[in-house]
């Protein structure tokens, strides 16, 4: 049986404000999604993303209220006044996360790495601790669950999907964060290391991007476990 250490203090302090915020953005996405449901039901059709339901909302609070009923008007503007109240909350505890990402040695190394942020690199280093207790970046992956499940048969191998297990906050933070990536990669192709546009150019959008992470999650090892600088990745 493998035992993992128990976390530090601070490090659970940390996690505290990353799971506040996390639970606030998932408030807001209901939230918007309800205002937009809600504007559906009188034929008022507004764009997806929360940037424009934000936009709204505020024009709403000051007065530019769509063609509905009051009372309609009323509850939409109790949703608007706490989308707003969730985006400033949010944004305070991402400037809180990125100042403890500045103080902390580790979090600035992997802030290195192309596609990982305050965000990513602060759940990291307060999740994982220390990363010697893996003995390899694979385990570090397959503890994250970016590793494919094994349907070998018959002398054949055949990877399947990425199992999914482990944290997946922190997973979720990869993917999105190698998705920045590969989207910039595909904007700026001049920019984008030669492995990346291999990978991209080699398979399916979804896939390479996971496949980024699970190389990141490699990286990410590697410079926790052994105190090193990020390089590129070689073809």
């Amino acid at each position: 049986m493998r035992f993992f250490e128990i976390k530090a203090v601070d490090h659970q302090a940390v996690l505290a404000i990353h799971r506040t915020r996390d639970l606030m953005v998932r408030q807001r996405t209901q939230i918007a999604n309800m205002i937009c449901g809600l504007l559906r039901e009188f034929g008022h059709v507004l764009p997806t993303g929360v940037g424009v339901v934000t936009a709204f909302s505020k024009r709403h609070l000051e007065g530019d209220h769509p063609d509905m009923p009051d009372l309609a008007n009323g509850i939409l503007g109790i949703l608007c006044h706490q989308l707003l109240g969730l985006n400033v909350r949010i944004d305070g505890f991402t400037v809180l996360i990125a100042c403890h990402a500045r103080r902390d040695a580790d979090a600035r190394r992997l802030m290195q790495v192309p596609g990982i942020g305050p965000i990513t690199a602060s759940a990291i280093v307060a999740t994982i601790g220390d990363a010697k207790q893996f003995r390899t970046g694979r385990d570090l992956a397959a503890w994250q669950g970016l590793t494919p499940l094994n349907k070998s048969s018959g002398g054949k191998e055949r990877p399947g999907r990425i199992t999914k297990k482990g944290n997946h906050y922190i997973r979720k933070l990869l993917i999105v964060g190698m998705t920045s990536r590969a989207l910039m990669a595909k904007r700026h192709p001049e920019k984008v290391d030669i492995w990346t546009a291999i990978m991209l150019a080699g398979k399916p959008f979804r896939l390479a991007t996971v496949a980024m992470a699970n190389k990141a999650a490699r990286a990410i090892w590697a410079m926790l476990a052994r105190q090193e600088d990020y390089r590129q990745p070689v073809a």
